[in-house]
């Protein structure tokens, strides 16, 4: 072997070490990190039991499936929603904490709350919007009118004389008939319950005429013929009773949506909201979360993080505007 042939060997020895690493560096910081997500993410619904509880573990069952971890739904009432969507706000933007949002906790709630302990356009990332929902203008089976021009008529002939009940202050049933006053020059006294089942008590019993609530905590009661509804708040009829007018068939454009949504906390990656994203969309597009949403009167909708987000801005200011006509607040 000549001098000059070792020498080389030599130099290629003493270059190996100082290679090596840079050739599987990229491959070990690769390993090192584990792909999203790598443990259970967790869904806080800011009520209690009810709708807002049945699409987060409709949906967050579905999502769990594709995502390989579980959703683990958490409930977190208090406030008008408050409560738990702050937690939602004040979480480490990891993604591994979400929440359910509604138009009350963030549309409804910075109109009619004096002090608001998250900014709802602010402190959120919008992942997508899951459903929506009519409301129903119910009544009780004794009541004189048939439908929504007879009860028009019936409480302009006796202003302040009837009273509509609403699963709470600051709802979206209460701001629902708090427009439907507003759009036909009519006057009701609201009466606050503590939930639908309350005020299907309420109907049932004689107790209360008239009420706004759910289409789903409604229809039920209706199909057995126990009260009835004289129309659903959206601008076309509810697949789930297509015999059931809409009040807009009588009030043009008269329409009050209950919606769902998942949100993170404003900091959150935007590929791992996107992720969640594309996961929530195709789970409501899966047949089982499809054919249980139609049982139940509910629309899905799975659009855009930014489509969300505007629609999200657009209903703050416009039951913002109902709120404060009506004068409603919670100090």
């Amino acid at each position: 072997m000549t001098r000059m042939f070792r020498r080389a060997l030599l130099a290629a020895g003493a270059l190996l070490p100082l290679a090596a690493p840079l050739a599987f560096a990229p491959a070990a910081q690769a390993q090192g990190q584990r792909a999203y997500p790598s443990q259970p993410i967790r869904v806080i619904v800011p009520f209690s039991a009810g709708t807002s509880d049945t699409v987060a573990r409709l949906v967050g069952q579905q999502m769990s499936q594709t995502l390989g971890q579980p959703l683990v739904i958490e409930s977190r009432p208090g406030a008008g929603g408050n409560i738990g969507s702050e937690a939602c706000a004040r979480a480490t933007p990891d993604g591994y904490t979400i929440c359910l949002g509604t138009i009350s906790s963030h549309a409804i709630n910075p109109a009619i709350f004096a002090r608001m302990p998250y900014d709802n356009l602010r402190d959120f990332a919008p992942i997508t919007q899951l459903a929506a929902q009519p409301n129903a203008l119910a009544v009780a089976n004794d009541m004189p009118a048939r439908n929504v021009a007879e009860l028009i008529g019936l409480l302009k002939e006796r202003p302040g004389h009837y009273n509509f009940g609403s699963s709470g202050v600051g709802t979206s049933v209460h701001l629902a008939g708090s427009l439907f006053t507003q759009r036909t020059g009519t006057a009701m006294e609201h009466v606050p319950y503590r939930g639908s089942g309350q005020i299907m008590t309420a109907l049932l019993g004689g107790e209360l005429s008239i009420a706004f609530d759910n289409f789903s905590s409604v229809w039920p009661f209706a199909k057995d013929g126990k009260l009835r509804i004289l129309g659903v708040t959206s601008l076309t009829r509810s697949p789930a009773a297509p015999d059931v007018p809409t009040i807009a068939e009588t009030v043009p454009g008269f329409e009050s949506l209950s919606w769902h949504g998942l949100f993170a906390p404003a900091a959150t990656p935007p590929e791992i909201v996107a992720r969640l994203n594309r996961e929530a969309v195709a789970a409501l597009r899966s047949p089982a979360v499809a054919q249980r949403f139609q049982e139940l009167g509910i629309t899905p909708v799975g659009n855009t993080s930014e489509e969300f987000r505007a629609f999200v801005a657009s209903e703050t200011q416009r039951w913002g505007e109902v709120a404060r006509r009506a004068n409603i607040r919670l100090d």
